[in-house]
């Protein structure tokens, strides 16, 4: 491609990100030969072995390589903290680097969508785009499909303080069900994730390099998009650099957003769509004034709890013996398995904070092993970690672009722990771990609280310190380019996922989400991919 030029004739669909949505995009657009795909991606190949290795998240996750090292703003909600807030710069996106963990929320949380006059987004429509694609190792029933090119298994490892936590759960009053998948999740039970046989499956392999040899579609890496281009109000091509040297395309037919929660606001934003005042005064060209643009910004808080154990063997001490470390290699070289094909939680538990909750709030991310922060090596002595996060918080925060410049990152502010309703439920979550911790079924294993620490100190105030001193992301933000009614002034998207207000420009990803999912949003931004491919087919026939 020469500078400055397209290739050969217009395009009839510019994907900007080859993400978890970019990527089934991309291989659903480009099915039929009549439609010319561009797809740009600002990272790079996934030719690196921790890109495949389900443990490689802790050297993927912080490192520029394969992580945009974004920010948040100073948080007051956690105590005058910034933290990090991971997002994948590969192709594949984040599901190169996330935690494979395949949850799709709560039936609920779809119907709810449906509640706010968003016509086909209830569970009973979406259901069926789930399994679409999906390759269930449970085989096909009602709630899985099998075939699909998302592969979803049981983990290959098992530790007995799991099996244990998990009786704990049940006397504690979280019974053990089968299947986290099913619409309610209220119980407890083992992960799926997103992995074929012990190694990691990424979007970019199930979806995308299958189908890269069609003549229709091309895929471009390492641009950098600085914007949308329009023919008044409508979208006509794209602008972006790569290596150095400035390119562009036209479109004849739709440019799709899929760039994720931070990077399709951030586009739309420096394109001039947006809040036109805070454009403005950056000195951004006003194409079209969408006040919601950046705004709705929901997340997952998470506070991570360790437990020093004795008498049950952890990672943590396999980690630090040699012996430990040469059979971890051993297993996973010769049998994909073990804890190097593990994700970051083996066992997971919905239950409610308070009985006057209408379903399970919150979420319990369980591990056998545990550390100061992610990046960091595990603890010298035997331990497991419980996080635990309000899975339908009420905060809301902000995107804002910090210039013109698309190099720069934008600022990014979930606002956590805003809201009484999330400081109770915070508050309540730790309360529920330790109700669980000192149950009959874990005392042989003698669990002791090394953090936060002295589990005395319950009083709603300084449990809410604890939260802001050790709280982070569980990265799931979404909600940024917030999916509405047209009468809605904060809504960026229609139903069918078409820019309010424009032709030509869609916003398919976890940006588009008018409320946070109860869970993982890996699973739920795919069938929302899904969904858009086959509403962006049917309208191009329309």
């Amino acid at each position: 491609m020469q500078p400055h030029a397209a290739t050969a004739g217009d395009y009839d669909y510019i994907i900007v990100g080859a993400g978890s949505a970019g990527c089934i995009l991309a291989n659903r657009l480009s099915a039929d030969p009549r439609n010319r795909v561009l797809v740009l991606e600002a990272g790079g190949w996934d030719n690196w072995i921790w890109y495949h290795v389900p443990v490689g998240y802790l050297y993927s996750i912080g490192n520029p390589r394969s992580d945009w090292m974004y920010r948040t703003a100073v948080e007051a909600g956690l105590n005058g903290r910034s933290i990090p807030y991971p997002r994948g710069k590969v192709i594949g996106g984040s599901s190169a680097i996330n935690a494979m963990i395949y949850n799709r929320g709560q039936a609920r949380d779809y119907d709810l969508w449906r509640q706010l006059g968003l016509t086909g987004w209830g569970w009973d429509d979406v259901l069926p785009l789930f399994k679409m694609h999906e390759d269930c190792a449970l085989g096909a029933n009602d709630s899985h499909g099998t075939g699909g090119e998302c592969r979803v298994e049981v983990q290959r490892v098992r530790w007995d303080i799991l099996d244990a936590f998990r009786a704990a759960a049940a006397a504690a009053g979280i019974k053990p069900i089968d299947d986290l998948n099913c619409g309610d999740n209220e119980g407890s039970g083992p992960y799926h994730v997103t992995q074929t046989k012990g190694r990691r499956w990424t979007a970019a392999r199930g979806f995308l390099k299958p189908v890269l040899h069609r003549a229709n579609l091309r895929l471009e890496t390492r641009c950098l998009v600085e914007g949308v281009d329009f023919d008044n109000l409508r979208a006509a091509g794209v602008r972006w650099r790569q290596a150095g040297v400035a390119r562009s395309a036209r479109c004849r037919g739709e440019v799709i957003l899929s760039a994720g929660s931070i990077g399709s606001p951030q586009l739309m934003m420096l394109s001039g769509v947006g809040p036109a005042a805070q454009l403005q005064s950056l000195g951004v060209p006003i194409v079209l004034d969408r006040p919601g643009v950046g705004e709705n910004l929901q997340d997952h808080l998470q506070v991570r709890l360790a437990f020093k154990v004795t008498g049950v063997k952890t990672l943590n001490q396999m980690y630090h013996s040699i012996p430990g470390r040469i059979g971890m290699c051993l297993d996973y070289a010769l049998f994909r398995r073990g804890p190097l094909s593990m994700a970051p939680a083996q066992l997971g538990l919905y239950a409610r904070s308070d009985p006057s909750r209408d379903r399970a709030n919150l979420q319990f991310l369980v591990q056998a092993m545990s550390l100061d922060r992610l990046g960091a090596p595990p603890h010298k002595f035997p331990a497991f970690s419980v996080g635990v996060c309000n899975a339908q918080p009420t905060s809301t925060g902000h995107l804002r672009l910090k210039s013109a410049n698309p190099a720069d990152a934008p600022i990014i502010a979930p606002n956590y722990l805003s809201t009484d309703d999330d400081k109770r439920v915070m508050a309540d979550s730790i309360r529920a771990v330790r109700r669980i911790t000192s149950q009959p079924a874990l005392r042989q294993y003698q669990p002791v609280e090394v953090i936060p620490g002295d589990p005395t100190i319950d009083d709603d105030a300084s449990l809410l310190k604890t939260a802001g001193d050790i709280g982070t992301t569980v990265f799931h933000p979404c909600g940024t380019a917030k999916m509405g009614r047209h009468e809605d002034p904060r809504a960026v998207v229609d139903e069918r996922l078409r820019v309010i207000g424009l032709d030509g420009l869609r916003v398919v990803d976890a940006s588009i989400m008018p409320t946070v999912t109860s869970g993982n949003t890996a699973a739920p931004t795919m069938m929302i991919a899904e969904k858009g491919a086959r509403m962006i087919l049917e309208d191009a026939i329309g």
